[in-house]
C-alpha cells in the first residue's frame, strides 16, 4: 500500500476527529449552520448550499460542480471542502498545491475513476493553496473537472483572476469568501469554549482576555482556536479541574500562552483615538522613535492598516507638504501597497513611509493657504472671474468680451505673462506663502520672482 492508497482508503466521507486533535479540527462545522460569515453564500437556494446540503427525497440532485473558494486565511475555506464531501458521504481526499506533483493529481482522478466505475461513490478532491500549482499540474485537473471525474474543491488566498487557469476557472464555480467580522470570530470563540466538542466549559474566558484574542485573530478564526487553545491548556495547567469553578482564561493568561504583551488599545474607544492623535503628532514633530513605537502599537492591536495607510496621506500633505513632495507619492504608494499584500508583510511598508514622513522637513503652507482661500470663499469674498479669463468656447462669447486682453502665457518670457487673474476684490490677496525648509525654499525663490512679474514689477 503506498502513501495514496493509505490516505484515500480511510476517508469514504470525513472522518471524526480524534479527542487530541487540535481545538480548530474539533470545533469545525458539522453544517452550514454552524459556518461562521459567508451570509452572502449561504442564502437558501444558493450554488453553495444546494452543493452541501442533501436532496430530499422528491428532489433530483444535479451532478455536483467543482469549486474554486477564494478568501483569506482562516475564513472557512477547508471547513466548506469538508462539508461538501461529508454532505452524502464521498469520499474525501486532500492534497496540499505546496508538496503535490502532476504525478500524484493524477494517481488521485485514476483512483477516482475506477472507485465510479465499480459503483464505489463519487470523491472529493480538495487542493489547498491551488495558486501555486503550476500550470501543468492545473492542466491535469481539466479532464477530471470537465468530466466529474472528482468533484473538485480547491482554496486560494490569490486571486483567481491571476492565479488560476482559465479553462479550469470556467469549468469551476467561483466563491469569493469575505474577511471574518469581529462578531463572526467571537461566536467561534464562545461555541468552543462551551461546545463538548471543545473546551466543555472546562474555562470560562474573561472579557478583556476575549477583546485581546480577537484583535491578535484579526478575523482568522483558526488563529483565535489556536490562541484560545494555548491559553485554556496554560490555564489548565495551573491546577486540576473543578466543575463547579472552572479556570479563568484572563487576559495574563492570554498573554503568557501566546508571548504577546496585550497593547492596551481600544479601536473603538478613547485609546484609539489617543494612539492615532500620537502618531500623527510624532510624525509631524519629526520624532521617527516615538512614531515608530505607535506605529507598532497599533500594528499589535489588530488596527486596520489601511486606516493607518490613509493618516499617513492626510499626513503626506498637511504636514510635509511642499517641502518634500515626494512624501506624499510614498505615502500613495504605501497605501496602495498595503491593499496589495496586506499583513503582516504591510508593516515593513508602513515602517519606510513612516520613515520617510517623520524625517522628511516639514511645511503646512498648502494647507494653510487653501484653508485661508476656503475661508474667503465663505465668507462671500469671491468676485466676478476677470472677462479676459473667461470662456470663449461658444457662439456669443466674444461679443461679450470673454478672452479680449489675455496673454498666452507660454508666449511670454519665463512662461509668466503679466496679467490679472484673481477677481478684483482679491487683487493681492496672498493665500500661500511658503516656509525656507526643504524643497520650499526653492519655491519661495521663484514665487517671489513670479509674483513680481504678476504684478507688473
Amino acid at each position: 500500500m503506498d502513501l495514496f492508497d493509505a490516505v484515500t482508503s480511510t476517508t469514504a466521507g470525513v472522518p471524526a476527529p480524534t479527542a487530541g486533535a487540535p481545538l480548530a479540527v474539533r470545533m469545525r462545522p458539522r453544517s452550514l449552520d454552524e459556518v461562521a460569515g459567508h451570509g452572502h453564500l449561504l442564502v437558501p437556494g444558493s450554488p453553495l448550499r444546494r452543493l452541501v446540503e442533501p436532496a430530499g427525497d422528491s428532489e433530483r440532485r444535479a451532478a455536483p460542480s467543482s469549486v474554486v473558494l477564494w478568501g483569506p486565511p482562516g475564513t472557512g475555506k477547508t471547513t466548506l471542502a469538508y462539508l461538501v464531501a461529508s454532505s452524502s458521504g464521498r469520499r474525501f481526499v486532500e492534497l496540499s498545491a505546496v508538496t503535490a506533483g502532476v504525478k500524484d493529481v493524477r494517481q488521485i482522478v485514476d483512483d477516482a475513476r475506477r472507485r465510479l466505475a465499480t459503483g464505489d461513490g463519487e470523491t472529493v478532491l480538495f487542493i489547498d493553496e491551488v495558486h501555486r500549482f503550476t500550470k501543468a499540474q492545473q492542466d491535469a485537473l481539466l479532464p477530471s473537472v470537465e468530466n466529474r471525474w472528482v468533484t473538485l474543491v480547491a482554496a486560494t488566498t490569490e486571486n483567481p483572476s491571476f492565479s488560476v487557469n482559465s479553462p479550469l476557472l470556467s469549468r469551476s464555480l467561483l466563491l469569493t469568501l469575505q474577511p471574518l467580522g469581529v462578531d463572526d470570530v467571537r461566536a467561534v470563540v464562545r461555541r468552543a469554549v462551551a461546545d463538548e466538542r471543545g473546551l466543555g466549559g472546562t474555562v470560562v474566558l474573561a472579557q478583556d482576555a476575549e477583546d485581546h484574542l480577537l484583535r491578535l485573530a484579526g478575523g482568522d478564526a483558526r488563529k483565535a482556536l489556536t490562541i484560545l487553545e494555548a491559553a485554556a491548556g496554560a490555564a489548565l495547567a495551573d491546577g486540576p479541574y473543578d466543575a463547579a469553578a472552572p479556570a479563568v482564561v484572563d487576559l495574563t493568561t492570554v498573554e503568557r500562552a501566546i508571548d504577546v504583551a496585550a497593547v492596551r488599545y481600544d479601536r473603538d474607544g478613547d485609546q484609539h483615538y489617543d494612539v492615532i492623535s500620537a502618531f500623527i503628532k510624532s510624525v509631524r514633530g519629526s520624532d521617527v522613535d516615538a512614531a515608530l513605537h505607535y506605529l507598532a502599537r497599533m500594528i499589535a492591536a489588530g488596527e486596520d492598516p489601511r486606516f493607518i495607510a490613509r493618516r499617513l496621506v492626510i499626513s503626506a500633505a498637511e504636514d510635509v507638504g511642499m517641502a518634500d513632495p515626494s512624501a506624499l507619492q510614498t505615502a500613495v504608494a504605501a497605501a496602495q501597497a498595503v491593499q496589495l499584500i496586506g499583513m503582516p508583510e504591510g508593516r515593513l511598508v508602513l515602517a519606510e513611509a513612516v520613515v520617510h514622513l517623520a524625517t522628511a522637513p516639514k511645511s503646512n503652507a498648502a494647507y494653510a493657504g487653501i484653508n485661508r482661500a476656503l475661508a474667503d470663499v465663505q465668507a462671500g469674498r469671491i468676485g466676478s472671474v476677470p472677462p479676459h479669463l473667461r470662456d470663449t468656447h461658444y457662439a456669443g462669447a466674444q461679443q461679450h468680451g470673454h478672452g479680449k486682453g489675455y496673454l498666452y502665457a507660454h508666449d511670454e518670457p519665463h512662461a509668466v505673462a503679466a496679467q490679472q487673474y484673481l477677481p478684483d476684490e482679491l487683487v493681492g490677496t496672498r493665500y500661500y506663502e511658503p516656509s525656507d525648509r526643504g524643497f520650499e525654499r526653492q519655491v519661495t525663490e521663484r514665487l517671489d520672482r513670479i509674483r513680481q512679474i504678476l504684478d507688473g514689477e
